[in-house]
């Protein structure tokens, strides 16, 4: 028997998941969890074999669930399964750790289909995403990242140097090079592109 826990913060959602994945021979749902600190906690007490999790939920993301879990319990296998079909979300899923990536419009034969592959060891990625993910790398350095991600919650240019312990002038010449990378127009359409594409 393959013990799972599925973590989704769409409570009917995560109940259609749980309904679907008790009709499967051999699978059976151990623990829910409505966002991504209590799926830490959950498979910590249950340890189940597989952890569902969607990508984007309060307390902590999916991602960083699939990160602890690698760390803290390497037996619990992490399958993504989202709406988000982000090459920069697939990227960062791999880096954490993550077996799999599958969107929530797969077949529940094929949501199984991979939990059983995982649970088996192996690794299961949407082709199309891996081959976008192989060609679409994030061109934003790790401090043009956090430039970005302050930009994003609508700073001036005053308060972004603030908060980032810069002058106003360094500021701005980041954020050109990052429009200049991204080929945005503006701040506001940066910070999209880079949200559509899972870098932030």
């Amino acid at each position: 028997m393959i013990r799972i826990l599925v973590a989704e913060d769409q409570k009917l959602v995560r109940r259609a998941l749980v309904a679907l994945l008790a009709m499967e021979e051999g699978i059976a749902v151990v623990a829910e969890a409505e966002d991504g600190q209590d799926a830490v906690e959950l498979a910590l007490c249950h340890r189940p074999d597989v952890a569902l999790l969607d990508i984007e939920m309060p307390r902590l993301s999916g991602l960083e669930a699939v990160h602890l879990l690698h760390e803290r319990l390497p037996s619990c296998r992490t399958l993504i399964v989202t709406t988000f079909a982000r090459p920069g979300y697939l990227q960062r899923a791999l880096k954490s750790g993550a077996s799999g990536y599958i969107s929530k419009d797969a077949e529940v034969a094929d949501v199984s289909a991979a939990i059983r592959a995982v649970h088996a060891g192996e690794r299961v990625f949407d082709p199309q995403l891996m081959a976008e993910a192989l060609v679409m790398d994030n061109p934003l350095s790790p401090r043009e990242l956090e430039v970005l991600r302050q930009a994003a919650r609508g700073l001036s240019t005053r308060d972004l140097a603030a908060a980032l312990n810069l002058g106003e002038g360094t500021v701005r010449n980041y954020l050109s090079e990052i429009m200049s990378k991204l080929y945005a127009q503006t701040r506001q359409e940066a910070v999209q592109i880079a949200r559509d594409n899972g870098w932030l």
